[in-house]
């Protein structure tokens, strides 16, 4: 069995058919049929289930599968490894949550695409529980998320810390107006989101009933705090930044409720690459937790 094996088992399970993944590997049938047989016959087991409508993998199958995207990105970290002369450069895939891309993103990556125009990065957006199953899957070379973590195949780094705060519409004045409100809304991102589900555990220790509006997009989010649609949970220097007319009523919470870290993880079995290096060694000039520290000794 080799990477080819490997590819062509790819191909026939994602497209189901023979004759359609060998046009995609462009390879003639017989050969894409010989390769699976041949393939069969070494490993003792049926690789695939034979019916009408074409193929699929059968549960030998599934198991090699499982292993075929992990073998693909090792493949990909060996040629990237070799090509290394210590400069920052190829694809670079790095994921950041909506509110760290809205706080971060703009000096982060200006910054680093002035400096290295060689690096061809790619910056994608999601919850913590997305991006951490993307980098786990090494679809991603790292990403930030609301730690901690502690995941066993990722290492975290902390960044960044932030005291979020409840954004309300004017008329909410304090935690006993929100109680009053009828047909409370929390305005939040999808499943997966951290601040979400600390919004939701607030409300619930505090006995108030909202319903849940659920968004994709920090903007949609924005649009209807702004209108007063509801209520959200953000990190306070974003809220600073996003409403200067004082349209929203900010509501600070305990510390145990407001600070969330914001921590960069990465595989620790992945090659760290000249561009990555980099992009961390950036991320760690802007990052807050060394002021935060000179903060509280000045305290102390």
């Amino acid at each position: 069995m080799d990477a080819d094996d490997l590819r062509i088992v790819d191909a026939v399970a994602r497209i189901g058919s023979m004759n359609r993944a060998a046009a995609e590997l462009n390879m003639v049938q017989s050969n894409v049929t010989s390769r699976i047989r041949l393939l069969e016959e070494e490993l003792g087991v049926q690789l695939f289930v034979r019916h009408s409508r074409g193929v699929e993998p059968s549960e030998a199958g599934l198991r090699l599968l499982s292993y075929v995207e992990q073998i693909r990105a090792l493949f990909q970290q060996a040629i990237t490894a070799v090509k290394e002369d210590g400069t920052p450069k190829g694809k670079l895939r790095i994921g950041m949550l909506e509110t760290t891309a809205g706080l971060r993103l703009p000096t982060l990556v200006a910054q680093y695409a002035q400096e290295y125009p060689r690096v061809e990065l790619a910056v994608m957006t999601g919850t913590t529980t997305s991006l951490i199953n993307q980098v786990v899957e090494h679809e991603l070379d790292g990403a930030f998320v609301a730690g901690p973590v502690h995941h066993q195949e990722l290492s975290e780094e902390l960044l960044f810390l932030e005291d979020l705060v409840l954004v309300s519409p004017l008329s909410v004045r304090n935690f006993g107006d929100l109680a009053k409100v009828e047909n409370l809304k929390a305005i939040v991102f999808r499943q997966g989101c951290s601040y979400r589900q600390r919004l939701g555990s607030i409300l619930d220790g505090l006995g108030i009933r909202y319903t849940v509006m659920e968004f994709a997009s920090l903007d949609a989010i924005i649009t209807c705090i702004t209108a007063g649609v509801g209520i959200t949970l953000l990190p306070k220097t974003l809220v600073e930044r996003l409403w200067t007319d004082q349209s929203v009523t900010v509501h600070e919470l305990p510390v145990d409720q407001a600070q969330v870290e914001t921590v960069f993880v990465r595989r620790h079995d992945r090659y760290s690459t000249s561009a990555l290096n980099a992009f961390l060694g950036m991320s760690r000039q802007i990052s807050n937790i060394g002021t935060l520290d000179r903060q509280v000794e000045a305290i102390d």
